[in-house]
């Protein structure tokens, strides 16, 4: 009796981690990414805190040898405050009335390279996956005449234009000076990369899968190098394609696609240098679609590839916890690595969105959340 009653509560508990997975890119809350660089050389084991000073809540992350850092759950506001410390605690970067927002729950990119203390009001840029890449302007003049060096000028003129409506996140603005740069020069892959995130963004998710599908051939097929043109350089291709799969993926999840949705990050993560992100997607996906083996793999590699990423523990624990067992006096028995992985995620986010979920996940096993 005391066992059904146990799991009973258990699968109560997993109904309401689902319905939280599932909205966890719900329209009041985002998430932020980004790099945070001194003289463009990433910061490892720097504390990154957004601190929203009309509610007074603090989210705090570490970055990883790449000097990324991801934080989930930000709830959208007018006025928040970064911080920056090194490993060691010293200050490194602080600037105030930093917006967080944005539609639909995209992710958001935050890059900060601390030795540009010029830069005093930088923006958590939107996008859907994990970072934002506006169009390069293109050099000049070149070889060709006044019509060449026409079309060049022109282009950059789109691209500015482009440029300023994405960073405004004035998704539909950007939509028309994208597809003229396309029309222009069909073999650039950053412009129906840029174009797929403002379609993703607007809510047109068909279109958005076929922008970053015609990038990542456009991508593939032009294998020209152009040390004037950085969108050329093989190691920022294979990263870009990577971040169109990413995205791809997210529009397919909103089409309810799922068997795409996993195939795009699958690819995703054989060719992102740091495949987190994408690894913790096909884990939520798997999660939330009830392949629980897949998803058990998925989560581990997420963690396995960034350790930092609180809510892969949370999946993670949430999928360890179905096999707790009770032994004849009914006492509840949790599985291996259970309330470990659960400890995890509240050292990692212990004002994080799952925490109370978590502490009474752990309470039913005596409370063992040291």
């Amino acid at each position: 009796m005391k066992k059904h009653s146990f799991l009973t509560a258990t699968a109560a508990l997993l109904l309401i981690f689902g319905s939280t997975l599932a909205c966890a890119q719900q329209a009041n809350a985002a998430q932020v990414d980004g790099t945070i660089t001194d003289n463009s050389k990433p910061i490892p084991g720097a504390t990154v805190a957004l601190i929203n000073e009309e509610t007074g809540r603090v989210y705090k992350n570490k970055t990883d040898k790449q000097g990324r850092f991801v934080a989930l759950g930000v709830a959208y506001g007018n006025n928040y405050r970064v911080e920056i410390t090194d490993a060691a605690g010293l200050s490194l970067f602080k600037n105030s009335n930093v917006i967080v927002g944005g539609e639909k729950g995209a992710a958001m990119e935050m890059n900060i390279d601390v030795a540009n203390q010029g830069n005093k009001h930088p923006q958590a840029g939107k996008e859907t996956g994990p970072a934002q890449e506006n169009p390069q302007r293109t050099s000049g003049p070149i070889a060709g005449g006044k019509d060449a060096n026409a079309r060049i000028a022109k282009m950059n003129a789109l691209i500015d234009q482009a440029t300023t409506a994405m960073n405004a996140r004035n998704w539909q603005e950007a939509v028309d000076p994208l597809q003229q740069l396309i029309a222009l020069d069909p073999t650039n892959w950053q412009f129906y990369s840029t174009l797929g995130n403002a379609q993703l963004n607007l809510g047109q998710y068909d279109q958005a899968v076929q922008s970053y599908d015609s990038g990542i051939r456009a991508a593939e097929n032009n294998t020209s190098v152009d040390a004037k043109n950085p969108s050329s350089d093989p190691a920022k291709k294979k990263t870009g394609v990577a971040k169109m799969y990413t995205n791809q993926g997210n529009a397919y999840l909103n089409l309810h696609k799922n068997q795409e949705a996993v195939a795009a990050f699958t690819k995703a993560a054989a060719l992102d240098p740091n495949p987190g992100n994408a690894y913790f997607n096909l884990c939520t996906t798997s999660y939330n679609t009830g392949n629980i083996e897949g998803a058990l793999d998925f989560c581990n590699k997420a963690i396995q590839a960034d350790p930092s990423r609180a809510d892969a523990y949370f999946i993670l624990g949430s999928l360890l916890i179905a096999d707790t067992k009770t032994d004849k006096d009914g006492k509840t028995i949790p599985a291996p690595g259970t309330v470990e992985t659960l400890n995890k995620y509240l050292e990692l986010a212990p004002d994080g969105a799952h925490a109370n979920d978590v502490k009474q996940m752990l309470a039913r096993f005596g409370g063992n959340n040291k």
